[in-house]
């Protein structure tokens, strides 16, 4: 590739598209956040206008429930005294500055996560435009390497600072170029492997990579007079390395504490996650989550030594749960257990820092069961992140799945409520246990367009027990969290209706599919439905009221926009949220 291919991407037209999009988005989740507040003109669009006054920016929306905000995209004008401009995303968050609370250390990076999610849009609009009609009958990472937005609430959704563009080009899940792992031997004295019940190293490690790579390794260290005894396989991203460990981490690898051994013979693709790895040579396979020091929506991408310790425990513990609950089991719910992980400890970084600094988080690998051996005949995966998809012609991968089913839209999304909102709801109240279920977090078994079942994965960083008398093994205490009474239904307001049903039920509305009330109305009778079949659990219905009339707002922007580097404190995380007022339940009716 040429010096001037790396940026084939970035032309004139295609920029200006991506502007536009992202302007569009970010009028209507800052409207959405109270961020700004549009003004209502006689003509019946909206105007917002700069800090200064001077910049306008006027538009056509519809406001929905949950006051979502569809910002038509094409309608969208920016005009200073008297003259139309173009619209130009950094300007519009220096326009703004002081309304979005961008500080003047915040802005420059913040600034840079625009530029680099700009860029990303622009790549995506250089790929064949496949229409989601036939999204909806491709493989499993066909739709999840054919997605185009990234989180639907986070403006600045693709920072990935670190990337250069021809690592852009590289590792990016929209690229879908295959990835062969750095691997590194790791000294014993430094590094631990821990795994789940009936899982040994050797074994697993030969499983994974096969007896010939296992064997080339070994001979790769005794060749330098080492013993492979000593030493643990560790699977590193391949920016990781070049960037990170070859730098950051030259003591170890001058004292022969890490080694390179090289690549692996697998190839894998990244997801939309971007540190974890789907293995694309041997589907059955594990898939690999890395340490990656790439900020990227509001973190460092990294993986801690410390916490890869106890995820192996955490994980057979919740599918142990899910195994022993009839309820969970009645929904088809399984969970993909993180089997295996391995960690390595920087003394000297690990005594300069305290246990969330991103030093501490350089080095480290999961391995996560796949899916795809669970397959029955018949039956596809789809990332749930698809759902909220939408193609170049306005049309939605739900809609197309709806359509493909042959079921009514009312009763696909009840087989949908039921695959993935029912365990949610089971997990909080007969368990006090939360997920982070969002889109990425989730991936939907398909037969024929219709939902079968839900699949939760990453596990041990993302699960929390909210009951502080919940009996928990030790291994598995970390996962305990204090959360007021009040805030503890959030979990399921802000992750499930704000950050996911308000876009599904918009993309549908707006399409004709399905009307909201009837979106809705639908999710009103599965939580009913549940309900009424544990009536065990009244008690705690009454406690937490998922039909209460209004619940707080809590906004994912305004985190990134304060502090975009540590977006929630990791020791306080219920303390960082930022709420502001109060959304209207949109099920309280029903």
């Amino acid at each position: 590739m040429t010096l001037a291919d790396a940026v084939a991407h970035l032309s004139p037209e295609r920029w200006a598209r991506a502007n536009r999009l992202l302007v569009r988005k970010a009028l209507a989740e800052f409207a959405h956040e109270r961020l700004i507040s549009p003004e209502r003109l006689p003509d019946g669009r909206y105007e917002v206008r700069s800090d200064d006054g001077l910049t306008r920016y006027r538009y056509a929306a519809v406001v929905r429930s949950l006051d979502h905000w569809q910002v038509d995209a094409e309608t969208v004008t920016r005009h200073r005294d008297g003259t139309e401009l173009p619209l130009a995303a950094l300007d519009f968050f220096i326009e703004l500055k002081e309304s979005l609370g961008l500080s003047d250390e915040v802005l420059p990076v913040y600034l840079e996560e625009i530029s680099s999610t700009l860029s990303g849009t622009c790549f995506k609009l250089t790929k064949p435009q496949i229409p989601s009609a036939e999204l909806a009958r491709a493989g499993f990472q066909a739709i999840e390497t054919g997605m185009t937005e990234g989180h639907p609430c986070f403006v600045a959704n693709n920072g990935r600072l670190g990337f250069g563009v021809h690592e852009y080009l590289s590792y990016a899940p929209e690229t879908a170029s295959a990835v062969r792992l750095v691997w590194l031997a790791a000294h014993r004295s430094r590094a631990a492997f821990t795994a789940g019940v009936g899982i040994d190293y050797e074994s697993f490690v030969r499983a994974e990579l096969g007896d010939g790579t296992v064997e080339r390794f070994a001979r790769t260290l005794t060749e330098q007079g080492l013993d492979p005894d000593d030493y643990l396989l560790i699977p590193v991203h391949p920016w990781q390395w070049w960037n990170k460990l070859s730098v950051t981490f030259a003591a170890e690898v001058a004292r022969r504490h890490l080694v390179c051994l090289g690549e692996g013979d697998d190839e894998y693709l990244a997801q939309q996650s971007i540190r974890t790895f789907f293995n694309h040579s041997a589907p059955g396979k594990h898939y690999v989550k890395t340490a990656l020091s790439v900020l990227n929506m509001g973190f460092m991408r990294g993986l801690s030594a410390a916490y890869m310790e106890a995820t192996p425990a955490i994980n057979d513990w919740l599918a142990q749960l899910v195994d022993n609950d009839p309820v969970l089991k009645s929904t088809g719910l399984s969970i993909i257990r993180e089997r295996a992980a391995v960690g390595y400890r920087h003394l000297e970084y690990e005594a300069a820092t305290d246990r969330y600094s991103p030093y501490r988080k350089m080095l480290a690998a999961l391995w996560r069961e796949s899916p795809v051996p669970s397959l029955q005949d018949g039956e596809t995966l789809a990332t749930m992140a698809s759902l909220l998809h939408v193609d170049h012609a306005g049309a939605s991968f739900a809609g197309a799945l709806i359509e493909r089913s042959g079921l009514t839209p009312v009763e696909w999304l009840r087989r949908y409520l039921r695959a993935y909102l029912t365990p949610l709801l089971h997990s909080f109240y007969a368990y006090d246990l939360v997920y982070m279920p969002h889109g990425e977090n989730v991936i939907l078994v398909l037969e024929d367009g219709a939902v079968r079942r839900a699949i939760y994965k990453d596990i041990a960083e993302e699960i929390a027990v909210m009951d502080p008398d919940a009996v928990l093994p030790p291994a598995v205490e970390r996962i305990r969290v204090d959360v007021p009474d009040d805030m503890k239904l959030l979990s399921l307001f802000t992750d499930v209706f704000d950050c996911f049903f308000r876009f599904l039920a918009a993309n549908l509305a707006a399409e004709g599919v399905l009307d909201e009330a009837d979106f809705w109305r639908t999710v009103a009778g599965c939580v009913r439905e549940y309900q009424d079949a544990t009536p065990e659990l009244a008690d705690k219905f009454r406690q937490y009221d998922m039909f209460a009339p209004e619940f707080a707002l809590s906004c994912l922007n305004r985190l990134q926009l304060r502090d975009n580097r540590q977006m929630v404190d990791l020791a306080d995380p219920s303390g960082a949220l930022q709420l502001v007022g109060n959304l209207k339940n949109p099920i309280a009716g029903f």
